[in-house]
């Protein structure tokens, strides 16, 4: 039976405290973490090229094999500078060359999904930076479809910060544009730009609902996922947290409930502050005892 997948987003602060070093050591450091609550570990991985790619495609391909060798799946977080919201022809083509480059990087690793941030409004109205993204989607995804393989996609994430493009509806929408795009539910984000709005399996199912009808079947179920619990103020996102807070959630529970119901095999990545692994674990641990496996 196919299920939810979980795993860390980097390495978590206790990787480095146990003296581990490179990330050529996280596939076997991620099949020992829960093995006293269930078998063979974690299931996911994904690696971070938020401030640039500083890596050599030969590395990526040795760190992929290591990953495939422990039956993890790896995906890959696209830098932050990308905007497709910006007006600027010049800084449009470094964010196209910015997707380009992480699918040469997803090959590398053996990845099948690239996380991505959209855009952001900068100067211009909510409107016209939301126009404008979709009309640069519909202009580069023929294109970019050629370059992914079978099972490959891009993912652009929901955000959490008011003056970004990434509203739940706005990426479901977005994702309308092409098969090979596959939304990135942050569940933290949504949570942040809606003050606290996701509390009970109703507010994620109208989520989901909402992309069963517009992306169908196939995409809903086996969406790309991040969670953990975010502080955030009037303009929403602040910080990262660990599952220990107690004040700002979402917490996992409902959205779990959520993911068994509809028989969700969602890929869900945590990005808590520090503890990436151990919250996986625990929410792993949570799932598996729900749907009866341990």
């Amino acid at each position: 039976m196919e299920r939810a997948l979980f795993g860390p987003a980097v390495n978590s602060l206790s990787f480095y405290e146990q003296g581990h070093k490179s990330t050529m050591e996280t596939a076997k450091w991620l099949t020992e973490q829960g093995k006293d609550n269930f078998e063979n570990g974690l299931d996911l991985f994904e690696y971070s090229f938020g401030q640039g790619y500083r890596m050599k495609t030969e590395l990526a391909q040795q760190i992929g094999d290591e990953f495939k060798k422990y039956g993890i799946e790896i995906s890959l977080h696209a830098p932050y500078f990308i905007n497709f919201a910006n007006p600027d022809p010049v800084m449009y083509e470094k964010s196209l060359g910015y997707i380009k480059t992480g699918i040469r990087f997803m090959h590398a690793f053996g990845a099948k999904r690239m996380v991505f941030h959209s855009g952001s409004c900068g100067k211009e109205t909510r409107d016209n930076a939301l126009k404008l993204m979709t009309q640069r989607f519909e202009e580069f995804m023929p294109e970019i479809e050629k370059e992914l393989g079978q099972d490959m996609f891009i993912c652009p994430e929901t955000m959490g910060k008011t003056m970004q493009i990434g509203t739940w509806k706005e990426i479901i929408d977005l994702c309308t544009i092409s098969e090979k795009l596959m939304p990135t539910f942050d569940f933290g984000h949504i949570n942040a730009l809606t003050q606290g709005a996701l509390k009970s399996k109703s507010d994620y199912q109208r989520i989901f609902d909402y992309s069963f009808e517009k992306l169908g079947e196939e995409r809903t179920r086996n969406a790309h996922v991040h969670f953990s619990k975010i502080e955030y103020g009037a303009k929403g996102e602040i910080r990262h947290l660990t599952f220990e807070d107690n004040f700002y959630g979402p917490e996992f529970e409902p959205f779990c409930d959520c993911l068994i119901d509809n028989n969700l095999n969602c890929h869900v990545i945590c990005e808590s502050n520090g503890t990436m692994a151990e919250d996986s674990v625990e929410m792993k641990s949570v799932y598996l005892t729900k749907i009866g496996k341990i």
